[in-house]
């Protein structure tokens, strides 16, 4: 059986190419466009659910309220330590320890909240981990050094091993990423019950050593909070001053490496 040649064009010229096979439809086929949460700087590998949405818009506002209360700390530290306390933030805590051994009585209410507040954002990073695994550390860690990515690497599997002990050391004055771990967990598959217990009760303990420190001083802490707090506002607003400096620096350094040439393709 032998097969007729395809017709030729009318107005087609000796040597022109054969036109393009079209797809079916129709339309020629083209590199379909990739979707919005198809972007290796977010976490996920799929198209987004409600759960990876509000987990998302809670580490948000994690972040927000961390850059909100930086030039707040001093402040609330001079006037109310009580309330920087049951935040759950160290300094309050220590301060409160101070006060009581002065005769102040409102370290148990401190104590317990304070407990409670230090722990109140750790179910998102481990809510994280478990709706995302590895991929929100290797999200988090993008942008930093191979130094830091190996340290965080070693961290991550670290959580994994010592579960208790890991979470432990998030609440002690330590430079260890307390969300890495966090997330570890998660993506391990710890009990959510059991992490927050845990979490709990390192926080109970770590918040008495702190408020018993400040005790221990005793009233010299005391003196140093109230003329600390004659420059309190000062300090604040060099902390925001260095905060929109960080800031303008990071967006100049990121146009200029928008700006630079690339090597053509």
């Amino acid at each position: 059986m032998t097969h007729d040649p395809a017709p030729e064009r009318p107005d087609a010229a000796p040597g022109d190419p054969a036109p393009e096979a079209s797809a079916p439809g129709g339309t020629t086929p083209e590199a379909s466009e990739p979707e919005w949460w198809d972007d290796p700087a977010l976490p996920w590998k799929h198209k987004p659910g409600r759960a990876d949405i509000i987990c998302m818009s809670a580490m948000s506002v994690v972040a927000v309220y961390a850059l909100v209360m930086l030039p707040l700390r001093p402040i609330i530290l001079g006037l109310a330590p009580h309330l920087l306390g049951s935040l759950g933030y160290r300094t309050g805590l220590v301060l409160v320890g101070a006060l009581a051994a002065i005769g102040d009585r409102w370290w148990p209410l401190v104590l317990v909240i304070g407990s409670l507040m230090a722990m109140k954002f750790d179910w998102v990073y481990w809510w994280a981990g478990k709706l995302w695994g590895r991929n929100i550390m290797d999200v988090w860690s993008a942008n930093k050094s191979p130094r830091t990515q190996r340290r965080w690497e070693k961290i991550w599997n670290g959580a994994r091993r010592f579960e208790t002990l890991a979470i432990f050391v998030t609440f002690l004055p330590i430079p260890i990423p307390a969300g890495v771990v966090y997330a570890a967990l998660g993506a391990a598959g710890t009990k959510l019950w059991k992490f927050l217990a845990v979490c709990f009760g390192s926080a109970l303990v770590t918040t008495a050593g702190y408020m018993a420190l400040g005790y221990w001083i005793g009233e010299p802490a005391v003196q140093v909070v109230d003329t600390y707090g004659r420059y309190l506002w000062y300090l604040s607003i060099a902390i925001l001053v260095g905060m929109f400096a960080v800031f303008w620096y990071r967006q100049r350094k990121g146009d200029a490496a928008g700006a630079a040439p690339r090597p053509r393709p």
